[in-house]
C-alpha cells in the first residue's frame, strides 16, 4: 500500500487550486482568476485500489503585510514540513526570485520536488525551454513537468508521476473520506468566492464569511452566515443600493451550494462589520487561521 502528502504551493494566481481540483477530481479549492484565493490549507484526498494520496493544496506565498497574511504564509511553510513529494507550481509569466526566501526553503528539502509550469499554452517552445533553464538553476533537484492545468494537458502524466514518487506507508484516513474540511467550511468558501468574483479592489480582501447556522434534514440545507467586513463604507458597498449587490451574491452562492451540496439550500445571508479582524490574533483564532 502507498500512502503519503503531496503537497502544492506556489506564488498567487499560478493555478494551484485548479490543478488541486484536477489531480482530486473535487471541487475542494476555491479558484477566482483573482490572486491570494486560497487563505487555508486543504485536504483532498484520494484514494484508489493500493494507494491513499493525501493532496494538499495552500496560500500562494507573499511578503505578509498583516497577520491574516502572516498566517497565510504559515500554512505554506507548513506544507514543507510534512511533504512526501512536493509539487511547486509556477507558470510561464511569473518571476520566480519574487520570494527567493521561500525558494531557499524549498531546496533545503530532502523529499522529491516536482516543479509544474503551468499555462504553457500561452507560451512558445523557446519560452518554455528558457523557464526550464532557469527552474533548474534556481532548484537543481527539482524533475520539471510542463502543464496546462485549466487545458487538461500532460496533468495525467503529473499525476502517474506522483503516484510512483508516494512512498509505501499504510492509510491516514478512511477510505471514504475525501477532505479534512467539515461542511461549513465549503459553505463559507463558496460564499467568498462569489465575493471575490463580484466586487472590486479591496472590498474581497477585507471579509471573511463564517457560518452562524448549519442544519441539515433529508430533503433541505438551512444555513445562516455573516460577512464580515472591516468598515461601514465597506458594509454599504457589499449591500448595493437597494440590497441589489447582496441579493446577487446570495442568489449565485445558493446555486453553487445546491450544485456541490446535490440539495436544496435555504440561505441567509447577513453583513456585519468585525473593525480591523486581519491584524486581530483573537479573531484569526476564532475563523481558523491560527491553530488553537
Amino acid at each position: 500500500m502507498k500512502s503519503g502528502f503531496v503537497n502544492i504551493v506556489g506564488n498567487p494566481n499560478v493555478g494551484k487550486s485548479t490543478l488541486m481540483n484536477l489531480l482530486t477530481g473535487e471541487r475542494i479549492s476555491t479558484t477566482t482568476f483573482k490572486s491570494q484565493t486560497t487563505r487555508h490549507r486543504i485536504l483532498g484526498i484520494v484514494n484508489t485500489d493500493n494507494a491513499q494520496v493525501v493532496f494538499s493544496d495552500t496560500p500562494g506565498v507573499v511578503q505578509p503585510a498583516y497577520k491574516m497574511q502572516e498566517a497565510m504564509l504559515a500554512f505554506s511553510e507548513s506544507a514543507l514540513e510534512d511533504a512526501d513529494v512536493l509539487v511547486y507550481v509556477t507558470d510561464v509569466v511569473e518571476k520566480l526570485e519574487k520570494n527567493i526566501d521561500f525558494i531557499e526553503k524549498v531546496n533545503k528539502l530532502s523529499v522529491p520536488i516536482i516543479v509544474a509550469i503551468n499555462k504553457i499554452d500561452l507560451s512558445n517552445q523557446g519560452d518554455l525551454e528558457q523557464r526550464v533553464e532557469e527552474i533548474h538553476r534556481l532548484i537543481p533537484t527539482a524533475e520539471i513537468i510542463p502543464i496546462s492545468a485549466k487545458a487538461r494537458f500532460n496533468t495525467q502524466p503529473l499525476l502517474n508521476r506522483i503516484m510512483e514518487l508516494v512512498p509505501e506507508a499504510p492509510p491516514y484516513f478512511p477510505q471514504d473520506q475525501w477532505t479534512d474540511k467539515p461542511a461549513r467550511f465549503f459553505v463559507s468558501e463558496i460564499i467568498r468566492e462569489k465575493i471575490l468574483l463580484y466586487y472590486d479592489k479591496e472590498i474581497p480582501y477585507s471579509c471573511e464569511v463564517v457560518v452562524e447556522q448549519f442544519k441539515e434534514d433529508d430533503k433541505l440545507i438551512h444555513i445562516n452566515a455573516n460577512i464580515l467586513v472591516e468598515r461601514d463604507s465597506q458594509k454599504g458597498i457589499i449591500i448595493g443600493h437597494g440590497g441589489v449587490a447582496l441579493k446577487k451574491t446570495v442568489s449565485e452562492a445558493r446555486k453553487a451550494l445546491e450544485k456541490f451540496f446535490q440539495k436544496k439550500i435555504f440561505l441567509e445571508v447577513f453583513v456585519k462589520v468585525d473593525k480591523d479582524w486581519r491584524n486581530d490574533e483573537k479573531r484569526l483564532r476564532a475563523y481558523g487561521y491560527i491553530n488553537k
